[in-house]
């Protein structure tokens, strides 16, 4: 009898054991496969057409961390919908640390509010990794509207309603809003015109076709040194290093613009903590290259800031609820 009560304990210590490894053991597979990570090409989804700051970002970054991981980080493409079409696309990905998107203040601030059916949710469905750099907007106008500064080209608008229209690189873009919020601050209605893309939209710009648009100093300096365009301001709150004699919106007049876009990194949601707070220590530590901040500072007129995954999340609570209020107050729509 005693015999065979030790051989049933025996027994039991043996199964229970077993199934404490078998618990253990996805666990520990996905604990090893964290610490292979990357053992395979990682996909850097870009929201937007090539050429744009969000895919100049993205192919940079894209360099640096194939070098830093001994992986190729392939620049993947997916436009269309101001991002959503890309975001949706990440965040229905596995969260392995095979996939990462280069988020905007679109796609993870003003889609929220704009869309009213958007298919992914911005904070749920990303795992935040690191914010990238501010960009200002320019406000463009066709040197042959006669307006010289922004009191002129404002006066202008409350006098001639046809000339209320304001062009964007599409809906839901920075600079469709960067329009709204000039118009929720002036008290007038403008009329929005969308377009697929920033070339086609500063184009129609430069002919009288449309009164100005708000969009990045660097996409207009081509047709601004040609006597195509004309500067009148910065949306940011402080001047830009690359045009120190504009003035900002607030010092011409318009007091409470206020209006940076910015870039980021995200990852689908529940990506391994091990796995995100590397790419967050490469994503700055590439960001402080010498070379890296020459071309986006000095070149593309960003401002550098290497934010962590915190402060990135921190920025989206704020940032969804204020454009959120003016897409409510301005009537703005995607859908």
């Amino acid at each position: 009898m005693q015999e065979q009560a030790i051989a049933n304990r025996r027994t039991a210590l043996m199964l229970l054991g077993s199934a404490g490894l078998a618990a253990a053991l996805p666990g520990l597979a996905r604990a090893q496969a964290d610490a292979a990570w990357p053992s395979k090409p990682i996909t850097y989804v870009v929201p937007f057409t090539p050429g744009g700051s969000t895919d100049v970002i993205g192919r940079l970054l894209a360099q640096k961390l194939s070098e830093a991981l001994g992986q190729p980080v392939v620049v993947d493409n997916k436009p269309g919908a101001a991002g959503a079409v890309g975001a949706s696309y990440v965040a229905k990905a596995k969260p392995d640390g095979y996939t990462l998107f280069g988020g905007t203040i679109s796609t993870h601030a003003i889609n929220a509010s704009l869309y009213k059916n958007l298919p992914y949710d911005p904070v749920k469905d990303f795992e935040p990794i690191s914010l990238v750099a501010f960009l200002p907007n320019v406000l463009i106008v066709d040197p042959n509207l006669g307006v010289n500064s922004v009191a002129e080209l404002v006066a202008l608008l409350k006098k001639d309603p046809a000339r209320r229209t304001f062009a964007s690189s599409g809906a839901g873009t920075s600079t469709h809003l960067a329009g709204e919020l000039l118009g929720e601050l002036l008290g007038i209605k403008l009329t929005h015109v969308p377009y697929k893309g920033t070339p086609p939209a500063m184009l129609d710009v430069s002919s009288g076709q449309v009164s100005f648009m708000f969009d990045q100093m660097t996409a207009a300096l081509p047709l601004v040194q040609a006597g195509k365009l004309k500067l009148l301001a910065v949306t940011t709150a402080k001047r830009m290093a690359l045009a120190p004699e504009l003035p900002t919106m607030a010092e011409a007049g318009v007091k409470g613009f206020e209006m940076a876009s910015w870039q980021a990194v995200y990852a689908p949601k529940n990506l391994p903590a091990p796995i995100a707070q590397r790419l967050s220590g490469e994503i700055t530590r590439i960001l402080q290259l010498p070379e890296v901040k020459d071309k986006l500072a000095n070149q593309l007129g960003m401002e550098v800031v290497a934010g962590s995954p915190a402060q990135l999340a921190a920025l989206m609570q704020k940032e969804i609820p204020r454009w959120g209020e003016l897409v409510r107050k301005s009537g703005a729509t995607a859908n």
